[in-house]
């Protein structure tokens, strides 16, 4: 007996997908920076140092005296000379008034007036390094440095972000099918 089959053929559906990837970049710029140092202040004082040099007995050593110092050395000298003078004649005249005690008076005293010992004869130094006179008043140096904080403007970038978004698509590569078929 032949019975009657039913033949049921199935092609299934194949769905195909269509995928754009999303693409996503992002940049950071560096941060604008503006840095600015101003220079310190700088104050400076100074005292100048002073150095003086007497050399007055020294330059009188050597015979360079100043007219006002010459003329009081005359001076004093003309007065030295005068009293000597003054106390050799009275000398002479006290050995004068005692003529009578016997004795050439006269010719002693012409001996005296007209023998004089001879000047010394040697070498003499002059000019003593130890007769300059010298006074030194330092000076002095004052700095004062005041800085100046730095100026520091800072400018955070904002990130630059582009993205596309990806993109999926469905399409059907295969449809699906049912064949039915009655065999006998």
């Amino acid at each position: 007996m032949n019975i009657p089959q039913l033949q049921i053929q199935t092609t299934r559906g194949k769905l195909g997908l269509q995928i754009e990837k999303p693409v996503q970049e992002i940049e950071q710029p560096k941060a604008t920076q503006q840095i600015e140092q101003p220079a310190a202040i700088l104050e400076m004082s100074t005292t100048q140092p002073q150095l003086s040099i007497d050399t007055t007995e020294n330059r009188a050593d050597l015979d360079l005296k100043s007219p006002i110092r010459r003329g009081n050395e005359n001076a004093q000298y003309g007065v030295q000379q005068l009293m000597e003078g003054i106390a050799r004649r009275a000398q002479e005249g006290q050995q004068l008034l005692r003529i009578e005690n016997g004795g050439n008076v006269l010719a002693e005293l012409s001996k005296q007036i007209t023998e004089k010992d001879p000047a010394p004869i040697g070498i003499r130094f002059v000019g003593d390094r130890l007769k300059v006179k010298t006074n030194i008043t330092p000076g002095s140096l004052s700095i004062n440095a005041t800085p100046q904080k730095p100026t520091h403007d800072v400018q955070v970038n904002k990130p630059i972000h582009t993205y596309t978004p990806g993109k999926v698509t469905g399409h059907v590569e295969q449809y699906p099918s049912i064949q039915i078929d009655w065999q006998v």
